[in-house]
């Protein structure tokens, strides 16, 4: 019996040690994965130009309040319409208002709008295009028909109406852009969608009789990863363009709050005679759209293995 227990004991050792060194070769292979996808993406020039200008422009709106003593709100009755310089350094516009100051708020109004509709909006149509593709069926067809009904709504005047008729409440701004934000990405996620449901862990997940919302949640949802990521990323510039349009045509954002959009509304109409009103905030929208637009190429890129520069990484 002492002889047994010494001959088992060795075969006992090794097979406690193989979860261990299958969570270490999992997360290995995790860790391996993911400097996989950062090689990628660092191969992409634009990519890393991209984050260079986001990372410059959220630092900006977070911290380039601090340069000055004026607030948006702060009007200098003895400076209207003052061209740049030293007091202050972006001019002021006809009510007196800095807009170096104006430029820091309503950077942040435009992203944190941009990223709240984005990320809202990617959540609301990956629950439903995935969960349109799970069920199918009947739930399948009338997800659909709705998804299509509302892609052909003229969306935008409704946007304008509704954001006009709230008051231009930057909060009230996020849930319309949501509302009407979603259809397209959730017919995408429900075309790829169509393929997952039939892969084998999702039928091992059935048959276990894992309920439908977690398999949605924890087995279909997380394999779309990149799909989300890079659709996440250019939502972004979607936004941003939206917003800006509707606070230009005098829908989105309203005084006395500040936005990208309504700075370059109110600088329009003196493009000519004060072109620092317009030429500010433009320069931001145009900065933030291509580096958005820079960093969801590389991303596509990088998580795409049969991309050129995915492609490229593979082989090496």
């Amino acid at each position: 019996m002492a002889t047994d227990a010494t001959t088992n004991a060795p075969s006992r050792a090794a097979a406690d040690r193989v979860p261990a060194l299958a969570r270490s070769a999992r997360k290995h292979t995790d860790l391996g994965l993911g400097r996989l996808y950062l090689r990628r993406f660092l191969r992409n020039r634009l990519a890393v130009v991209g984050v260079v200008i986001l990372v410059l422009l959220v630092l900006f709106a977070a911290f380039g309040g601090r340069f000055t003593s004026y607030a948006y709100t702060d009007a200098d009755f003895t400076a209207l319409t003052r061209p740049p310089g030293a007091l202050h350094w972006f001019g002021t516009n006809q009510g007196g208002n800095d807009i170096y100051a104006c430029t820091v708020h309503g950077l942040q109004r435009s992203l944190t709008i941009a990223v709240s509709v984005s990320v809202l909006t990617i959540l609301v149509a990956a629950i439903v295009g995935s969960g349109a593709a799970y069920f199918g069926g009947r739930v399948e067809r009338v997800t659909l028909a709705v998804i299509h009904f509302l892609l052909i709504v003229p969306s935008f005047l409704i946007l304008a109406l509704v954001s006009h008729h709230l008051a231009g409440d930057w909060r009230v701004l996020i849930v319309v852009l949501t509302v009407f934000g979603w259809m397209s990405t959730a017919r995408v996620i429900w075309s790829v969608s169509t393929s997952l449901r039939e892969r084998d862990y999702v039928r091992a997940a059935e048959f276990m009789g894992v309920s439908p919302l977690r398999i949605i949640l924890r087995h279909i949802i997380p394999n779309l990863g990149s799909l989300l990521i890079v659709n996440l990323t250019l939502g972004v510039v979607t936004t941003v363009l939206s917003e800006t349009a509707l606070s230009f045509l005098g829908f989105g954002v309203q005084t006395p709050d500040v936005s990208l959009g309504t700075m370059l509304a109110d600088g329009a109409s003196t493009v000519t005679s004060a072109p620092w009103l317009f030429a500010f905030p433009a320069g931001l929208v145009v900065l933030l759209t291509v580096s958005m637009t820079f960093i969801g190429d590389g991303l596509r890129d990088a998580l795409d293995p049969t991309s050129v520069t995915g492609s490229a990484g593979g082989r090496r």
